[in-house]
């Protein structure tokens, strides 16, 4: 069969070449930026960008890195006394099928000698991303070992710097950077989800490059389970960035017929830094058919109240919440039998008489007149030993089969992967949404799976199986209840990616509602996921977490860019903040028309006490643009701030918005009451390139900046 010598992949800004001169699977010549005009990368004959990288990197090829698939299959021979491997430890497959599209591309191969078939899979997204993933079949007899299978694709040779993330409970995606040096720079998430201090994403660019900056190219595993995620530089072809499921041992074992396939692995790339690369994932997002729209301001109880379920003192807070305009009232933790504390309960949902005789409808019922939606909170994954559910079936967990796990939050992990202890869960869930008014769940996954083995596989990993069917669980109640909107949240931020994204319309950000330690949180967790996802709520005047003490127009402030709401018991504000609280919650409606479909821009400060960043429209006729004094500046000179993505040629008019204080600050200047630039129009190349000055602020304050359009 004759294949063109080169296929161009190209999508509106990220092109993948390959090179199909023989009859072995293509070598990737190129992935990066689309050179403008061309229609590829260079324009250049493929002599001039060396010998590619393979598709599939091999161990047969001469490649000496990681294989990308690695696996053997077990024989029982003659004479053995047990199965032993044979050589599908080593493949070398050939190309049996070419398929292109538009905006799709499928190669099919066999290794006829491993008794194996490949298939690969490639397709370009809204925003310019593509996304990839291998399946790989065994067609021979015994049973094939897959140890591991990843999409993995060259970098250019000027990506020299590698970001990506790491963390904590309440301290999610903190950044990470360092030179690319020779070797393997491995990511491995093995906590059963994406985890709190998981990379999320890497990210290779250009020396130097920043938000606004450089050239970067990213990639992301879009899987709610265990990943990988790997960078790697050879002295012989070069950087090499990709990622997909990481197993445990024995997980993923093919008899004849049978299959494995990857998650989808999104690349995206920029020539705008990192808000360039980011703007590619919000525009997919912003594409699924779960994206939530314009996000509904919340209030959620838990820091309120927590366990403690008086009804009239939730009433009174539902009441309060209405007043100041909130649009969905949360009932978390603490409704159903058992749960007075986080001892107990987890597993047995069913509401709980004693403290709800009459059970919900009632607090519904309220809410709603009220003119807001009801929420509610679950945790359907996790058991806590003190449940009638483990008294009864205390077979029905995750474990080797030789021990109890280990405690962690006083909870195990329930193991969906068994038919009836899924449609238990399943039928609990169904009943308890089916009997009174809910609009919105909240389902949380507080612990990491440890010893995750499953009954069904003889005490087998079943981190896999695990994950499959809670997507599964959320797929069914989804279609059982399409009037619902869902949120992910593992202990804050433990479970975020475009796998959950798919099926949610809101993410709990981080277990942190502390403004200050939120600012970092909320900003690179954008970094994948677009603002209107990312719950982000005004905290108690005195954090819980950290015990700071911050004003309400800096909480307000943090919280206004993302999925809005409030984490704050309303019945100890007094009457000056209720109607602050007001002014905010206005002020968020009238702008997040603006805020949930913009563009995230992250404009570069140089001095490390002041965070700026903001949205700009997409058709660049209007901005909103937050200065964040974090803490005191070491000079005097303010901040310059300037904004990408207006219209050049246009007229912009600048005010403040939001409560902003105009006294200077010690020997800084007072701001001009009629906004940066004193009520002057400004031109759009103008904003771009020198940008509006910022006096030095207060620490712990944030001044915000409305760019408008002036018409002509």
């Amino acid at each position: 069969m004759l294949f063109p010598a080169t296929v161009p992949f190209p999508c509106p800004q990220l092109s993948l070449e390959l090179d199909l001169t023989d009859h072995f699977l293509p070598r990737v010549l190129w992935t990066g930026i689309v050179a403008p005009g061309t229609g590829g990368p260079s324009g250049y004959p493929s002599l001039f960008r060396g010998p590619g990288v393979p598709l599939l990197g091999e161990h047969a090829h001469e490649l000496f890195t990681r294989p990308h698939l690695r696996g053997h299959r077990m024989r029982t021979r003659s004479g053995d006394a047990a199965p032993v491997a044979d050589a599908a430890w080593s493949t070398r497959f050939e190309r049996s099928e070419l398929e292109t599209e538009q905006a799709y591309l499928r190669i099919a191969a066999v290794d006829t000698a491993a008794g194996l078939t490949l298939e690969t899979e490639i397709e370009v997204l809204a925003g310019g991303l593509l996304r990839g993933r291998h399946t790989v079949t065994n067609t021979a007899d015994g049973s094939y070992v897959v140890e591991g299978l990843e999409v993995v694709l060259p970098a250019p040779d000027d990506h020299t710097e590698l970001l990506d993330f790491t963390g904590r409970h309440e301290g999610e995606r903190t950044p990470q950077r360092h030179q690319v040096t020779d070797g393997l720079w491995l990511r491995e998430g093995r906590e059963g989800r994406p985890g709190l201090s998981g990379a999320t994403l890497m990210v290779l660019g250009t020396p130097g490059f920043s938000t606004r900056t450089g050239t970067v190219l990213g990639v992301h595993v879009a899987w709610s389970g265990n990943s990988t995620l790997r960078v790697e530089r050879s002295p012989d072809l070069g950087t090499t960035l990709g990622g997909g499921e990481l197993f445990q041992p024995g997980e993923v074992v093919l008899g004849q017929g049978e299959s494995y396939r990857t998650p989808w692995i999104v690349l995206g790339a920029s020539e705008e830094g990192l808000d360039g690369l980011a703007a590619a994932f919000h525009t997919y997002e912003r594409s699924l058919a779960a994206h939530p729209g314009i996000q509904p301001v919340v209030l959620n109880v838990w820091e309120a109240v927590y366990f403690d379920h008086d009804q009239a003192r939730l009433r009174s807070i539902a009441e309060r919440a209405a007043r100041v305009g909130i649009e969905r009232f949360v009932l978390d933790d603490g409704w159903f039998h058992g749960r007075r504390d986080d001892t107990a309960g987890l597993g047995d949902w069913w509401i709980d008489a004693d403290v709800w005789p009459d059970g919900l409808t009632p607090l519904a019922d309220h809410v709603h007149s009220l003119g807001m939606q009801f929420g509610l909170w679950f945790e359907p994954e996790m058991v806590n030993p003190d449940s009638e559910l483990y008294r009864t079936h205390p077979d029905w967990i995750l474990s080797t089969g030789a021990r109890v796990p280990q405690l962690n939050r006083n909870q195990l992990v329930l193991d969906l992967t068994r038919p009836e202890v899924w449609q238990h869960v399943h039928d609990q869930v169904h009943a308890v949404l089916s009997s009174c008014p809910v609009d919105y769940v909240k389902w949380d996954h507080n612990r990491e799976l440890l010893e995750a083995g499953s009954a069904v596989r003889g005490g087998g990993s079943a981190v896999r199986e695990q994950t499959l069917a809670f997507y599964r669980l959320l797929d069914s109640l989804r279609e059982l209840h399409p009037s619902i909107d869902w949120e992910s949240c593992a202990s804050g931020g433990g479970r975020i990616d475009l796998g959950v994204l798919e099926r949610t319309q809101r993410v709990w950000t981080s277990d942190m509602t502390d403004a200050l330690a939120r600012q970092h949180i909320q900003r690179w967790t954008a970094q994948l996921v677009a603002p209107e996802y990312l719950g982000a709520h005004i905290s108690a005047p005195v954090a819980h977490q950290t015990g700071r003490t911050l004003p309400l127009d800096f909480r307000a402030g943090t919280a206004l860019f993302g999925a809005f709401g409030v984490e704050w018991d309303l019945s100890t504000a007094s009457e000056d903040e209720l109607v602050a609280l007001t002014a905010w919650v206005d002020l968020h409606k009238r702008l997040r028309p603006l805020l949930h479909s913009g563009r995230t821009v992250r404009p570069e400060s140089p001095d490390p006490a002041v965070l700026l960043h903001g949205v700009v429209a997409q058709d660049g006729g209007e901005a909103l643009l937050a200065h964040v004094q974090l803490d005191e500046s070491a000079s005097n000179r303010g901040i310059i701030v300037r904004v990408p993505g207006l219209v050049p040629d246009a007229t912009y008019r600048l005010t403040w918005s939001g409560p902003v204080d105009t006294a200077a600050v010690s020997r800084s200047v007072a701001l001009s009451e009629h906004g940066p630039t004193g009520g002057t129009p400004v031109l759009g190349a103008v904003l771009a390139t020198r940008g509006y000055w910022i006096p030095r602020r207060r620490a712990e304050t944030i001044t915000l900046v409305h760019v408008e359009q002036v018409a002509d």
